[in-house]
């Protein structure tokens, strides 16, 4: 089996009296997507800050792809594409020019994806960001985070407040695509029913320790009752009490 793109080992991390990731171990393969699931405040961007290198672990280890994401930061991120629920791009640049901008930072840069990527998504060229909505700027985030054509791709809660097309696009045609290219793919997200659609192997998180992380077909033959197979969210509950979505409220 190959080294997986990311291997996390023991981590710990605290911030002042609260524990926000307590021993986390989990290992990730290559060219699968993986969810990481759980509520707000169970540790979700906290290890996909130590994943990113924000992040140094107080104990523990993080490696991706064999790297030390904080010892070696621009062997690490020139390899990962990422896009956050915050999503901050430059308001004042128009759509062309954060791809103009951005192209300089990667080698890989791909302009004939990147262009393909701005007319699928319907992005005028000539708008300012600051006059896009929300799902306009998820769209240009993706196009950034996937244009240099990423072995890694990370995405924490893409789809949170976006309307159910956009969520189509970044968790559908998307997600597969690029897994299917044999790269791959971790995402964070609240709403347990699209990471059932798209995860291949899920792994929840709950106040810091992972509760549960395996294929996405084992966790349902895991968790049968009389005949039926559970939903994820239905898993979910039965582990810590609530739904996901209903704790993130």
């Amino acid at each position: 089996m190959s080294e997986p793109v990311i291997d996390v080992s023991g981590l710990t991390r605290r911030f002042g009296d609260n524990t926000a990731l307590d021993s986390v171990s989990v290992a990730m393969p290559r060219g699968a997507v993986y969810g990481l699931v759980g509520a707000n405040g169970a540790g979700k961007t906290t290890l996909i800050k130590h994943i990113l290198g924000l992040l140094r672990a107080q104990s523990g280890s993080v490696r991706v792809f064999g790297l030390d994401p904080v010892a070696d930061p621009v062997a690490v991120l020139s390899r990962i594409g990422y896009l956050s629920e915050e999503n901050d791009l430059p308001g004042w640049m128009r759509v062309d020019e954060l791809i103009r901008y951005s192209r300089a930072f990667y080698p890989a840069w791909d302009d004939v994806y990147a262009e393909g990527l701005r007319q699928s998504f319907a992005l005028d060229p000539d708008a300012k960001i600051k006059t896009l909505s929300k799902g306009q700027k998820a769209r240009a985030g993706l196009l950034i985070a996937l244009a240099h054509r990423p072995e890694l791709l990370v995405l924490d809660e893409p789809s949170s407040g976006l309307d159910p097309i956009v969520r189509r696009d970044i968790l559908g045609a998307v997600i597969r695509t690029i897994a299917d290219e044999g790269r791959t793919v971790l995402f964070s997200s609240h709403l347990l029913g699209e990471v059932e659609q798209v995860a291949d192997h899920v792994t929840m998180i709950n106040r810091g320790k992972i509760l549960l992380s395996a294929a996405l077909e084992t966790i349902r033959e895991m968790h049968r009752v009389d005949g039926r197979v559970l939903s994820l969210d239905e898993i979910f509950v039965a582990r810590v009490g609530t739904s996901a979505a209903a704790a993130e409220v």
